[in-house]
């Protein structure tokens, strides 16, 4: 079928037609176990209540009066957002690439401010996605992105994952900061040891440098703490945040001590959609939700289970399944055959997941899933396991 979309996008031949909880329907009634969730964003799953009524019910008022007047549904959701954070200012935008803009600009504007506009370059790190914009795909360096859009923006030094003493030797009178992710999520499920980030801040401190972090995948829940970065004990100076906070509603935010936002004053930066009242509403509906009592020891919980589960999958099926990386419930399936195949297998079997590099099969379901969610997911990506066993398995016979 001739679509009128832009051909950027290797669509499987699936359309939905409903979603409920961790579950969709496709157009022909078959039933899929979604643990793509819209890659990382439908934190809540399909058709939560609460964040269906909190729609409704922003729809009846004002949807847009743009950032020239107060909103009062963003000035709350900033205020919650920091008081769970970090983070004493909040920018809202309305994607993840957006946010890891905005944090790059503040990053450079807070040298600019201290007098030293030299000071504008960011040390990033391989493996490393941070969006889809001309700045982002420069900050990710991954040469599949940036091909044929010009010469890449300046302004950043790449090193390898986790090499704390690249990371010392790429530090020059330019250097800004260092922006990661703490699970890199495209690249392939990575996590930075809690160790690795420790120094991090350290270094950073001692060279006053800012600490960025793009938590746009890895945040909101996702890891079983609101910001992965939790789990090491660091706090950023500047964080990015988008996918899960808005449950499937397009909201992003860039998050910030005062001191780090100091350059970011009248003028300095701007978003006609950022933080309108129907996006800020339905993220302080799943700020209601993530933030409640118990929800992301839950989280923590079902990922420990998840995590067993798939390891012992791990071990059944040692041809298919190289390792098993990830924290929360955001899993990566690092496979010994193409992850596409992997994929498609277990599509197959009724199962949605998301490719990412390094031969990485993503899982990452909506974080309200059950142990009878996780049982059926691993059950089904047994089939899928066995399905592709078996003809390595008559080779070796042979």
């Amino acid at each position: 079928m001739t679509s009128a979309l832009f051909p950027t996008y290797a669509r499987a031949d699936l359309a939905f037609t409903r979603g409920e909880g961790a579950w969709l329907t496709a157009e022909n009634g078959d039933r899929y176990l979604d643990f793509g969730a819209g890659v990382a964003v439908l934190s809540l799953g399909h058709n939560h209540p609460h964040l269906v009524e909190a729609l409704k019910r922003a729809a009846e008022s004002p949807w847009h009066v743009s950032n020239l007047y107060r909103i009062p549904q963003a000035e709350r959701l900033a205020e919650r957002l920091c008081t769970a954070t970090f983070a004493d200012l909040v920018f809202f935008v309305n994607s993840g690439a957006e946010a890891v803009e905005c944090a790059i600009k503040t990053a450079r504007k807070y040298h600019a401010a201290n007098g030293q506009p030299e000071r504008y370059r960011l040390i990033t790190f391989e493996g490393a996605f941070h969006g889809r914009t001309l700045a982002t795909i420069a900050a990710g360096g991954n040469a599949k992105y940036l091909e044929g859009f010009g010469p890449p923006l300046e302004g950043f030094d790449q090193v390898p994952f986790g090499d704390f003493e690249a990371v010392e030797a790429a530090i020059t009178n330019e250097t800004a900061g260092v922006l990661l992710e703490p699970i890199q999520g495209e690249g392939g499920l990575r996590v930075f040891s809690a160790a690795f980030l420790t120094k991090l801040r350290a270094l950073c401190d001692a060279r006053g440098l800012l600490l960025v972090f793009d938590e746009v995948q890895c945040g909101v829940g996702r890891a079983g703490t609101f910001l992965a970065c939790e789990h090491a004990g660091v706090a950023p100076d500047i964080a990015a945040l988008a996918k899960g906070l808005g449950g499937g509603f397009p909201i992003g935010a860039c998050l910030s001590t005062r001191e780090a936002a100091k350059g970011m004053t009248l003028g300095a930066h701007g978003s006609t959609f950022g933080g309108n009242p129907l996006a800020a509403s339905v993220g302080a509906a799943v700020l209601d939700i993530v933030l409640g009592e118990g929800f992301l020891a839950r989280v923590a919980r079902l990922g420990a289970l998840l995590r067993q589960r798939l390891a012992e999958l791990e071990d059944r099926y040692p041809a298919i399944i190289e390792e098993v990386r990830g924290e929360g419930l955001m899993f990566g399936l690092k496979t010994r055959i193409p992850n596409g195949d992997f994929a498609a297998a277990a599509r197959a079997q009724g199962l949605l997941t998301v490719l990412a590099g390094d031969n990485v099969v993503r899982l990452l379901p909506p974080l309200i899933i059950d142990e009878a969610d996780i049982a059926e997911a691993v059950s089904r990506l047994s089939a899928a396991c066995a399905r592709l066993a078996a003809p390595a398995e008559k080779v070796g016979a042979a």
